[in-house]
């Protein structure tokens, strides 16, 4: 089939090359509009457009894909199906009646759970033991079309959302490309989704990612690995900003009774923060203004400081 793929983030890297290496063509692409990136917040192009950039494809960045020139050309590129993977931008009716196959999302996700921009941090955060990937014909209602294919993908106790995320967009381009095979031999039948177990997944906010060291500690945990690497989980320390990220799989050693939600001890084996039930390792941190380092490496600048060692 002739394709025009559209998608954004690194994530949708894999799905785009797995077209490339696929028997269907893939004319064109669509992302969203440069924009400011990484520490500096430089102006640059979609890890997609990059890509595609590379490949020789055309790269379309309507600022919103009802824009009259987009789906002109669009229309004039004549594509038999638009498969989308992370592209960030809901399709207009008139746009999405241009291919004859329609367009086909990938989703991380097991549909109907976790409709929406962050099913993977969600997950996680959720404590959810299961997650995968769908593909479905994609609707105006968001993320609620008829499904043709899924993947499943379980969750590890240490997993963070980017390592989720990536395992996830490399079985999902598989997903998408056998997807399209079978929409193309006419053996694929989308199916409606479940009534049942709809959930939503809105994007994570910065204050999401404040973790709340009264909750337990299973609950702080989840909340740190669903917001790593984005929105990035922090708390305050002696009045700044103090970046967390997790602690893998190492567990609180000795006797810490007595330790309340957010006093850190140090020990000889790593800092660990109290929360509303057990206390847990510190990861990686990074103070306001300081670079990233292990959290035994932060704590020997302030454990003599005379500094309440009392996380916010």
């Amino acid at each position: 089939m002739r394709l025009v793929f559209a998608g954004t983030p690194q994530a949708a890297v894999p799905s785009l090359m797995a077209l490339l290496d696929s028997r269907h063509t893939v004319a064109a692409v669509v992302t969203r509009p440069d924009a400011p990136a990484g520490r500096g917040r430089r102006v640059a192009a979609s890890p997609v457009a990059q890509a595609a950039a590379q490949a020789g494809i055309e790269v379309l960045k309507p600022a919103k894909p009802a824009d009259p020139w987009f789906s002109a050309r669009l229309a004039d590129i004549g594509p038999d199906c638009c498969p989308v993977t992370a592209y960030g931008a809901l399709i207009p009716g008139s746009v999405l009646a241009v291919p004859l196959h329609g367009w086909v999302n990938l989703h991380f996700s097991l549909l109907p759970a976790w409709r929406g921009a962050a099913p993977v941090q969600h997950a996680i955060l959720h404590g959810d033991e299961i997650t995968g990937a769908t593909t479905f014909s994609l609707v105006r209602e968001l993320d609620a079309g008829p499904v043709y294919g899924v993947v499943t993908e379980p969750i590890g106790e240490s997993d963070t959302a980017g390592d989720l995320l990536g395992r996830l967009s490399l079985a999902g381009a598989g997903l998408l490309v056998a997807t399209l095979d079978g929409i193309e031999s006419g053996e694929l039948e989308a199916r409606p989704q479940a009534a049942d177990g709809v959930s939503l997944a809105p994007k994570l906010t910065r204050e999401d990612a404040k973790i709340r060291w009264k909750l337990p500690a299973l609950a702080v945990d989840r909340q740190t690995r669903a917001c790593t690497p984005a929105p990035g989980a922090w708390t305050t320390f002696n009045g700044s900003v103090l970046k967390l990220w997790p602690a893998g799989k190492s567990a609180p050693p000795g006797d810490v009774t007595g330790l309340g939600p957010g006093e850190i001890k140090v020990t000889r084996a790593g800092v660990l923060a109290g929360t509303g039930t057990v206390p847990l390792a510190l990861g990686d941190v990074q103070q306001e203004g300081k670079r990233r380092m292990p959290a035994a490496d932060w704590a020997r600048g302030i454990v003599n400081s005379g500094v309440p060692l009392v996380l916010g």
